[in-house]
């Protein structure tokens, strides 16, 4: 459960930070039009790597919920039953 919470606050978290990077880059662009191309690049590249961190919560997810060193333990209590 605290993983796919942690997955979720991750993707929130992400999804604001590029909104306010986008918003961040439009302002600029409005104040100084000829800087666009080095303030889209620079946008994209953070934006990407911004992106990278909610897949990299997502498979510490996927690790702690099927690497559990208990899952042993339980399929054994369960198949004594």
């Amino acid at each position: 459960m605290g993983a796919g919470i942690g997955a979720g606050i991750a993707a929130v978290g992400a999804g604001m930070g590029i909104g306010r990077l986008a918003a961040g880059a439009v302002e600029g662009i409005a104040r100084q039009p000829e800087m666009r191309p080095q303030l889209m690049t620079n946008m994209f590249i953070f934006a990407g790597l911004m992106e990278s961190f909610p897949f990299i919560i997502l498979a510490f997810a996927m690790w702690f919920l099927f690497a559990n060193p208990f899952v042993g333990a339980l399929t054994s209590a369960i198949g004594a039953l």
